[in-house]
């Protein structure tokens, strides 16, 4: 059963999509809380929550850290830089048989994955050269 479409909801969910760049739950009650100080944090967690279950918005749980919200639903993988923490998609075909050959090498009746690159990402990069 979905859950009914309440005033925070919409400002939750549209700060999110506003952001676009796979925010912390903490950094969506930033920005909500800018506009409307009466959304509260927990408010915030438990509506991100419920998104996600619900699969309006994805959870993308991140290696190492705090998890991340995507307004992007479909199957793709992400990448996160391991100096400042920025998390980027990946637009690359998901590994075909991937699933299947961890099943049977597993035992394991498989029902999803996430693939998590890391890496240094362009800006790190710049302030290295620039550096160096």
């Amino acid at each position: 059963m979905a859950t009914r479409n309440t005033v925070q909801r919409t400002v939750i969910e549209a700060e999110l999509r506003a952001l676009a760049n796979h925010p912390t739950a903490d950094e969506v009650y930033e920005a909500v809380h800018a506009k409307h100080p009466t959304i509260s944090k927990a408010t915030v967690y438990r509506t991100l929550g419920r998104l996600a279950d619900e699969g309006e918005i994805a959870r993308v749980r991140i290696n190492n850290g705090a998890d991340r919200f995507d307004h992007q639903t479909f199957a793709h993988y992400h990448v996160r830089c391991t100096r400042c923490g920025r998390v980027d998609d990946v637009m690359i075909p998901q590994m075909a048989g991937i699933e299947e050959a961890a099943a049977e090498a597993s035992g394991y009746r498989v029902t999803g994955h996430a693939l998590q690159f890391d890496g240094i990402c362009p800006t790190c990069q710049a302030c290295e050269a620039a550096s160096a």
